[in-house]
């Protein structure tokens, strides 16, 4: 399936004929809208700064690339001057510098694939011991950082919960169905009135709909059933047709399917009420997952309802929820206080 490119959006990679092929080629393989859209904002972002820099892309060498990750990581944040982004170093988080340099890495891998370069100036990403460009040392362009996924607390939850309060049925109707079923934000707003069972509580997640092209089903609670039907009179209003659930309620867009890009101003709207910067669209899915890893489910059940192809993932949270930490630091204070005790009561030597 095709995914259409808002090239309004890349005015420079539209402009250049190389850009626009390589990435109208991702688009034509069926890569997921948001890939494309980082590829084309990452490609947009190294085509501006090579013009400031009079570079031409085509004939751009490993001391410009070298140049561009310094620029990367002296930005300052794009929210404010102010903000550093700890794990960077920089304004830009250390996933958005990967991602970039990665995006850049494909484009010159299909310039030497076409004949249009003998080389990839950004190599594999790794620098040899002497710090060249192109070795085997398992050294990043940039230093790569895992990071735990964020939760918010119980009071931070429940900040969260009041300012949505105000929002109307289908926003509500949303957060509850993302955290229920801990749904990504493209699952979320793509979802179909064909994909939901209200006799069983089952969401069908359809595989061209999620990052890794994997189909999955999974569940959701008698409350979120309520808050359901109740959306569900509230969308006749808008249209009878069956087709895509979530529908605009405003007077442009009015009973059209509502963009992943209006979830997410609706989500940084609660944000900002509820005064917790780090609550996203992704929060109530990491939250559902925790929660699942406390409750004691199998790490296999877990990875199954995510829809993850690589337990790894899934690791994530088990961590995150402290259960197998919590359990071993039990059974170890057990032991140590048991010596402890012991030695206190045991006989003097004589």
């Amino acid at each position: 399936m095709k995914t259409e490119v808002r090239w309004e959006r890349y005015p420079r990679v539209n402009a250049c004929h190389t850009a626009r092929a390589w990435l109208g080629i991702q688009a034509n393989l069926g890569l997921a809208p948001n890939t494309i859209d980082a590829y084309g904002r990452a490609l947009q972002d190294y085509l501006l700064f090579s013009a400031r820099s009079h570079t031409e892309i085509d004939l751009a060498t490993r001391e410009h690339i070298a140049a561009y990750v310094r620029d990367l990581t002296s930005r300052p944040n794009p929210k404010s001057w102010k903000v550093v982004v700890i794990d960077s170093g920089g304004g830009l988080a250390n996933a958005t510098l990967q991602q970039r340099l990665t995006a850049i890495r494909l484009f010159y891998d299909y310039l030497v694939e076409e004949g249009l370069r003998a080389n990839n100036p950004v190599g594999r990403g790794r620098y040899t011991p002497g710090r060249c460009f192109g070795g085997v040392r398992e050294r990043g362009l940039i230093p790569r950082y895992t990071k735990l996924p964020w939760i918010p607390n119980d009071e931070q939850w429940r900040a969260i919960i009041e300012a949505a309060r105000c929002e109307p049925l289908r926003n509500r109707m949303m957060l509850a169905l993302g955290y229920d079923a801990a749904l990504r934000r493209e699952e979320l707003c793509s979802l179909d009135t064909s994909d939901i069972d209200p006799s069983r509580r089952t969401i069908g997640i359809r595989a061209e709909k999620t990052k890794n092209r994997r189909a999955r089903v999974v569940v959701y609670s008698e409350l979120t059933a309520t808050l359901y039907a109740a959306y569900l009179r509230k969308r006749r209003e808008l249209s009878c047709e069956r087709g895509p659930l979530f529908l605009s309620e405003s007077r442009r867009n009015r009973g059209r399917p509502i963009s992943i890009w209006t979830w997410s101003k609706v989500v940084a709207g609660i944000s900002e009420r509820s005064t917790v910067p780090e609550f996203t669209t992704h929060t109530s899915r990491h939250l559902c997952l925790t929660d699942l890893a406390r409750a004691n489910w199998d790490i296999h059940e877990i990875a199954l309802f995510a829809g993850h192809r690589s337990i790894q993932s899934t690791l994530l949270y088990i961590h995150l929820s402290g259960r197998d930490l919590a359990a071993k630091l039990a059974r170890g204070m057990a032991g140590i206080h048991e010596w402890r005790l012991r030695t206190l009561t045991e006989p003097p030597h004589e």
